[in-house]
């Protein structure tokens, strides 16, 4: 890619319904996508899968997984995402009501996004997609257009490209967006939602990855897929 390419961008991509949308919408704004992923622990280490597939399907330049394995025992203690937490997933909760729940990560999207920012650069790209929600999510503090915003403020002042007035624009499009809004929109794109996985704690039985059906995320996902009016393709353990 040439340096400064106005159509590079590096694109956040969990394998989840969310960022799978992001990647769809930045491919459709015709920017050369590059997807990133991570290996952090975390229990839902099968959406890593659904993230290669989809980055193919999608049609990005490049997908890269790092291996952040070596966080989960240092956040352990404060998230019950991870594998090795003495925490368990709350389930059947109301999400975004309440303290906010443990199974936010620790300063997870300032890595992710550091590491985002370090490749976005390296190859010239001028953004980063991601796909934060703060409407229909949990109440996670890294979800916030406050964090976006200093993470924006950060990345001018910490990247040659910012100073040298080239800056990596954080691109948020389903900030504002309901569940549903963001299922309507990726449908639109042709998304195939049946390979996306979402929930905090799923059961892999050989090929076939089910959904607790109860914890934030599930229940995010299943109400958002009921308000758009399109057919849930999640598989549960349990139907409501």
């Amino acid at each position: 890619m040439p340096s400064g390419s106005a159509t590079g961008a590096v694109v956040l991509l969990s394998g989840g319904l969310d960022s799978t949308t992001v990647l769809a919408l930045a491919a459709a704004a015709g920017r050369d996508t590059y997807a990133l992923s991570f290996r952090y622990g975390q229990r839902h280490e099968v959406e890593l899968e659904c993230a290669r597939r989809q980055a193919h399907r999608l049609g990005a330049r490049a997908h890269e997984i790092v291996d952040l394995g070596h966080i989960a025992p240092l956040v352990a203690a404060a998230t019950s995402l991870v594998r090795g937490s003495p925490l368990t997933v709350p389930r059947d909760g109301v999400p975004g009501a309440g303290p906010i729940p443990s199974t936010y990560v620790p300063a997870r999207n300032t890595l992710f996004l550091a590491y985002a920012l370090a490749w976005a650069e390296a190859l010239g790209a001028r953004e980063i997609w991601l796909g934060v929600n703060a409407l229909d999510y949990s109440g996670y503090p890294d979800c916030r257009p406050e964090f976006i915003a200093a993470f924006q403020h950060l990345a001018d002042l910490a990247t040659r490209a910012g100073v040298e007035g080239r800056s990596i624009v954080l691109q948020t499009p389903l900030l504002q967006m309901t569940k549903a809004q963001i299922v309507a929109a990726g449908r639109g794109q042709g998304v195939d939602y049946a390979d996306t996985v979402s929930c905090y704690d799923p059961t892999v039985q050989g090929d076939r990855v089910l959904a607790c059906g109860r914890c934030d995320s599930c229940q995010l996902r299943r109400q958002g897929f009921v308000q758009a009016g399109v057919a849930d393709p999640t598989c549960y353990v349990t139907e409501p």
